[in-house]
Formats: structure tokens, sequence, C-alpha cells
């Protein structure tokens, strides 16, 4: 179908009326097209029967609401809809669309967005970053617009608004260039599909209100290119952690030139983004800047148009791309920040909130790299905004969804200078489903499993007053009578995986894998957490006390701080609330119910396998300090505690899950994740402490 052909067909649905449906539309920008198609479809629904015997929808925009916020107002059979654009009227029928699918009259609505930029982070499964097998079988739904379109319904519907993909060199994926038409691999006419597809997406995007931005690593080129001018071989076998990567004139005006030719060849395309690290293992922080001047942004000022331009931060002052934070560079950059003015619009920066595990404590402790100075918002900037990173690398399986830690993160963290936050995974794309073993689940795609993690996320960095009713409703439409149990259940398993990454104080992406209760070790290993780590960790969150200073403390409670006995105590209180919620909720022949149970139920017996094994660290420390056997014994009955609660994850996950590659574990070799490959480990620390004389 051309876009014109299909423009026309959104235009016919602009004065649609179904038989107790009528829209009074002359708005014809492609998202209120889209969200009056969504809405139609709700006019045969039995829901909007018993609701209206007649509607008449009245569409308006009127800026002084501001950018996509919206007002409904009823009046009798009439609702009256107001946006402050376009992407504003979108989201006030998508609103209406959910009143009416929970069962209710549209009622009165005034909403704006708390945050300008409210992004996914997704990394495409060609050239990524990672290399695996959990990446990398994501090839060809990741080249499905079918797939695109659903992914994109889902972030229209949460509220999310820019789509950020992440590749290492995505350019000769995008353009053939005149100049350097050897750095593409692909014929003609496989190029011409490549262009089709990345235009779909951009355009499908544009239709939903969600902006799209394309964002690489430096400095790589394509394999083709490498070779055919034998300039950074590094990129032939897809090594990026290189001592020093190739600056070499033809790499710059390379850069250069696919860079401005991406911008013209994609005009739904609207920015890109730059991450001045790996392949710039061998350069200063001085010289990774003047590399994105004279090149990358050189490239976005040749170009026909500005774009929207996403600068990730902080650089290292060191030699190594992972580095550390440093004042100096912090306020070297800023400056840089400060007086860069080759884009469309002010410049988004983006911070990895404590590291590449975010879901863990809501206070700032670290970025990547470790503490951060306020050079980046002390004087406020006027040229740049800034994004927090909600990096995930901690449950790619199990069903997430925690409105309190949003809330608060927002609250927290919402400081003027920041527009925004980032949601997504390195180690995992949530496109193929290869984790599912049962048939007959309503879903076809990764992320419909974790559909209240995007919907709480979304929702809430729109309006975090967005009040928990409207989530219980999501699970009550889904699975009728259990809807608020079902909330109620999820709000306190989902505080497990918070609660060991606040525990564990973890770095980069594998040094932490919370729904696996994994840990990388010495010999770059992924093995179960052990009672050694727990005794020796200092906890990322403030609030916790470590095991060493909670007995030196004399095993005291103190002010403002959360003894490990205490946590234990907390986490065994919620878990076991939470599998006795769910005895009330009986799956019958529904899949889907079946899942999200036996997720909760999971996250529940993980909760207190580690709640138990916290106490065991604690009694094993005290008799490392002291050799009294009597420490040891207790240690080992807390221990032997524990362990029946994997044996029960292993009981539930066995049926449902199967063993699926995962990027953490691959370092263990080609072996699959499970929690049943992990059992075995479990057992042996146990009788490891057993045999200790």
């Amino acid at each position: 179908m051309t876009r014109s052909i299909y423009f026309i067909l959104l235009l016919l649905l602009a004065s649609c009326r179904q038989n107790n449906l009528e829209v009074r539309n002359e708005i014809t920008k492609t998202p209120v097209l889209y969200a009056i198609g969504k809405l139609n479809e709700t006019a045969y629904s039995a829901e909007f029967r018993r609701l209206y015997k007649k509607l008449v929808i009245r569409t308006s925009i009127d800026t002084a609401l501001g950018a996509e916020a919206f007002r409904i107002k009823p009046e009798n059979d009439t609702v009256v809809l107001t946006g402050g654009d376009a992407t504003g009227v979108m989201y006030g029928l998508l609103s209406m669309k959910e009143q009416i699918e929970s069962g209710e009259k549209i009622s009165n609505i005034e909403e704006s967005p708390r945050f300008s930029f409210r992004a996914i982070k997704f990394n495409l499964p060609w050239d990524s970053y990672r290399r695996g097998k959990a990446l990398q079988l994501h090839y060809e739904t990741c080249r499905d617009t079918n797939f695109w379109r659903s992914f994109l319904d889902m972030m229209a519907e949460n509220r999310f608004n820019k789509l950020t993909l992440w590749n290492l060199h995505p350019f000769s994926y995008m353009v053939k260039t005149e100049k350097y038409p050897e750095a593409c691999g692909f014929s003609d006419e496989e190029m011409k599909t490549w262009e089709k597809f990345w235009k779909s997406i951009f355009r499908m995007a544009k239709e939903r209100g969600v902006e799209t931005y394309i964002i690489n690593w430096n400095i790589f080129v394509s394999p083709e290119f490498a070779k055919a001018h034998n300039v950074a071989t590094y990129c032939i076998d897809g090594k990026y952690f290189v001592d020093q990567g190739d600056t070499s004139a033809i790499v710059k005006d390379y850069t250069r030139e696919v860079v401005k030719e991406v911008i013209n060849r994609y005009p739904d395309l609207t920015g890109l983004g730059i991450t001045l690290g790996e392949g710039m293992g061998g350069m200063t922080a001085e010289e990774r800047e003047k590399w994105l001047l004279e090149n990358y942004i050189q490239g976005m000022r040749q170009a026909s148009r500005k774009v929207k331009f996403i600068h990730r931060v902080p650089l290292s002052a060191g030699k190594w791309s992972g580095g550390t934070t440093d004042p100096v560079v912090e306020r070297m950059t800023r400056q840089t920040l400060d007086t860069l003015t080759c884009t469309n619009g002010p410049i988004n920066i983006e911070l990895k909130f404590n590291w590449s595990h975010s879901h863990s404590c809501t206070d700032l402790v670290k970025v990547h790299g470790g503490p951060l100075t306020d050079a980046y918002w002390n004087p406020p900037p006027q040229n740049y905004k800034l994004a927090w990173m909600m990096r995930n690398e901690d449950f790619f399986v199990l069903r997430w969804g925690q409105t309190g830690f949003i809330r608060e993160h927002i609250s927290k963290n919402g400081h003027p200078w920041v527009n925004g936050y980032y949601v997504g995974s390195e180690c995992y794309i949530p496109a193929k489903d290869y984790i599912t073993s049962l048939p007959n689940t309503s879903y076809h795609y990764a992320f419909e499993r974790q559909w209240m993690f995007y919907k709480v996320w979304g929702r809430l960095l729109y309006n975090p007053e967005t009040p928990d009713e409207v989530f219980s409703n999501a699970f009550e439409k889904r699975f009728h009578g259990s809807g608020n149990t079902l909330f109620i259940a999820q709000q306190k398993a989902s505080r497990i995986p918070l609660i060991i990454g606040s525990y564990w104080n973890a770095t980069w992406d594998n040094t932490l894998y919370s729904e696996g209760l994994l840990s990388i070790m010495d010999n770059d290993s992924m093995k179960l957490i052990s009672l050694e780590q727990m005794c020796n960790k200092q906890p990322m969150s403030p609030s916790y006390m470590s095991i060493k200073d909670y007995l030196a403390s004399g095993e005291k409670s103190i002010p403002g701080k959360i003894t490990p006995a205490e946590l234990a105590d907390s986490i065994e209180s919620f878990c076991n609330s939470t599998l006795k919620d769910l005895e009330r909720v009986e799956p019958g022949q529904n899949t889907d119910l079946l899942y999200e149970v036996s997720d909760m139920k999971v996250w529940a017996h993980l909760g207190l396998y580690f709640a138990d094994k916290l106490r065991s660290a604690v009694q094993y420390q005290k008799y490392l300090d002291t050799k009294k056997t009597e420490y040891l014994k207790s240690s080992v009955v807390f221990l032997e505690t524990a362990v029946p609660h994997w044996d029960k994850v292993c009981e539930i996950t066995v049926p449902i899950y199967k063993p699926m590659p995962m990027q953490h574990y691959e370092r263990n070799g080609d072996i699959p994740f499970h929690w049943n490959n992990v059992k075995k480990e479990v057992y042996d620390e146990l009788h490891r402490l057993k045999g200790i004389k």
C-alpha cells in the first residue's frame, strides 16, 4: 500500500460514523487519525453498546494546553476533546478507548506530560553491541514490520514518545552512498528492501506521535569498508574493545558522508545519537570530543535539514572506553554541550542511573563510571536537557510492575534540568518470544509478556499521578474477577529485584542478574550469589546496612538504616503475603493467567530464598569472626530453610519456561539459562557449608 493511499484511508476515518459512534474531526494529522481508527474498534464492543446508544466526539486543538496535553469534557452523550497538539488529541482518544474498555462512561480528564522525553532503548540484533544467541536470534523478527507495528501500538497506548534504536554501525544498513558504495554489503535490490523497512518504521512511529532516533557507537565502519580500504580492521571480526580506533582521513570522511546521507534519505527520522566509547579506547576525552565535532557533527551540518541530537555522557578521562567519571571531563563536556548549535531543538544527554542496574534503589549512587559531580546541572543548562537511562539487565523472563518505585524515582530525580527517562536493556531484545513453553497464549512477541512493565513506566512518566486504579483495571480487563488481587500481588512481588539490586551494588551489565540470583565471578563466569559475596558486599542503597557493619554495631538497629535482619524479615513478610493473595486466583484453562500467577509466585520464592540466605550469611560471618560452631550450625539451618524455595522455583518454571539463551549466562559457555540449571550450585553450597569442620 502506497503512503498516499494509506493517508487517504486515514482521512476517511476522520469522518467515520459507526451506528452508535460519530467522531467530528477536522484535524488531519496522522496521530489523530490513527487514534480515531483505534477508538472506532470499540464501537462494536458489548461494553460500548451497554454504555452508549449514541456517542458524539468533537475534537479540536488549543496550543495553550501545551504539547501532548489533552482535556476531555463529557456533555451528556457528546464529548468535547481538546488537545494541545495532535499527539495530545491522540492520547485523549486512546484514554476514551481505555475507559470504555474498562466498562466506564467517559469522564472528565485533563492531563499533561510530566516529562517531554519518554523513551524506549531498543538494541537492534544486526551489528549489535553485545553478541550471542540471545541477541542474534531476533534478526528475522526485527526485520518484520508487523512486529514494529505492534511495538509502536504499545508505545502509543502507554504514552512513550521516543524510540531509540541502538547499533554499533547502523549506517551501512540504511544507505549506499554515491561516494562510498563499497561500504554497503547489499545489492541494490537488497538495499531497496532495507530502505523500505526503515521508512516504514519511521513513518509508523510518526503516525503514533513517536520520534525516532538512531544511536551508534564509535569509531566503527562497515566490515566491507574496512576490507576495501584496509582500515579499522577491528570492524571485520566485530571486536569493539580496541586500544585505538581508526582516525585516518578516509574513516573521518566516510563518517561525515554516511551521517549526512542518512539524514537526507530518511525525512521521518527525528534524530541521531552518539556514544563516545567503544572504538575509542586509545583516545583521551578531548580527542573523543574532537572526533565528535569534526566528523559526526560536521556530517549533520552538511545535511539538508537539522535533526535532534542525543549525546551520551559521562566520558572517561582514561585510556579505556569504560573508564571512570572525572570532574575535569564533565566540565569539558559541559562546555561543548553549552555551545553546540547544529541541532533541531535542545540537545538531550543520557546518563545511566546506577550504572546498568537502575531497578535498584531510587538514590543516585553512581552513573556509568562511578559517582557524578553536579557539573551537568550547576548552573542549570540552557542548551540541553538530561534524561536518565533506566537500564534493565536484571529481569528478562518474569513479569514486573511496581508503581511505587517509579513514582518515588520521579519524585527524587525529576529535577528541572531533567526532561525524561529511557527504559530498556543491552543484553535483551524484547522481540522474538523464545522463552515461553506453553501454547495457547494470547501474545506473539516478547514485549507482550512484559505488558505491565511498559504500561507502568510509560503512563507514570507521562503522569506520575496516574492512579493505581488504571493498572488494576488493566489487569481486570485481561483477567475478569482477579484484577485487583493480581495488581496488589504484583506490586509486592516486584519489590524483589529492586531489593536484590539495591543490596548488590552492581556495575556493568553482567555483574548481576537479579531474577537468576547470579553474579559474575573472578574467573568471569556467572554463578549463584554466594554466602561469601553476601558477607563482603557493601550495599548500593544508602539505607541498607552491610553484614559486617551490622555485626560491628552489635546487631543493633540504627536510625535511618535497615539491618540485614530487618531486611530479611520484611522480605519474608511481603513474599508470604503475595503467596497468600495468589491462593485466591485459579488460572484454570487461561494460559495467560497461569503465567501471570506463576511469575509472581517465582518472585516470592526467590525473595524467600534470598531472605533466608541473608540470615545464613549473617551467621556465617559471625562464625568466620569467632570460629564458634554454634554460628556455623545456625548458618546451615537458615540455608537449609532457603533451599526448598529454590526447589519451588524450579517446580513452577520447568513446565512453563524453556532453557533459554541468556547473554549473561553465555559467559559459562554454550549453556542455556534456567533456574533448574542453577539448582546444583544451590545444593553444592549447602553441602559445602555442612562439610566445614
